[in-house]
């Protein structure tokens, strides 16, 4: 897990994150469907192939990559890994499972299945140990189609990024799936939010 300390005093956000984090502390989370037709039509599994879009472009970008220490410094790590839930039908609970990512699809894809074979059967918050701390969280919500979607989590001092999916529906010929992203306005502007969604939309479009 490599990150490096910012340099508030010169860093181009100061004022922003001073705002955002002393005067007015504020989170926010933006919804949006993206059109996923082609991956439903080439028969991908879903979940996996989402979690491997995320990641590829959080870790395009430095502001989903940020975080504060228990010391108050401000961390920019190098890298991200997904951690993400899996539900358990019987006793209607869920788990916590994180994956090595990969830039490569189909070993990520690996990865993944490897860790719901050795973990998802396994009903804790924490199924798979040793969280690194460099990670993000990604949850599934596959039983209802949502417009908005909004976590309050206290305090102000997480800035690492949440993003939640919905049930996909069809619409005219082509099937959307629900994305709330919820980030901290002190290391990321709705420029940033917007740009990370059409990116994924992007790559979806291309894969």
């Amino acid at each position: 897990m490599k990150h490096t300390i910012i340099d508030k005093t010169s860093w181009k956000r100061k004022e922003y994150f001073e705002h955002y984090t002393t005067s007015v502390p504020c989170t926010y989370s933006l919804t949006s469907k993206l059109d996923i037709t082609n991956l439903r039509n080439q028969d991908k599994k879903l979940y996996p192939t989402m979690l491997y879009m995320l990641t590829k472009i959080v870790n395009r970008y430095e502001e989903f990559r940020m975080a504060l220490t228990e010391n108050g410094d401000l961390i920019l790590y190098s890298n991200m890994e997904p951690c993400y839930t899996v539900f358990h039908e019987q006793t209607e609970t869920f788990s916590n499972i994180w994956t090595e990512y990969s830039t490569d699809y189909k070993t990520f894809i690996k990865n993944y299945e490897n860790d719901i074979l050795n973990y998802g059967n396994i009903e804790k918050f924490m199924a798979k140990p040793n969280v690194p701390q460099n990670s993000f969280t990604v949850s599934m919500l596959p039983w209802t189609i949502f417009d908005g979607f909004n976590l309050n989590t206290p305090g102000f001092d997480y800035l690492i990024p949440i993003f939640t999916m919905g049930k996909f529906s069809e619409i005219n010929g082509k099937v959307y799936l629900p994305l709330a992203v919820q980030v901290h306005h002190a290391v990321c502007d709705g420029f940033h939010v917007c740009r990370f969604i059409n990116d994924v939309q992007a790559q979806i479009n291309e894969m």
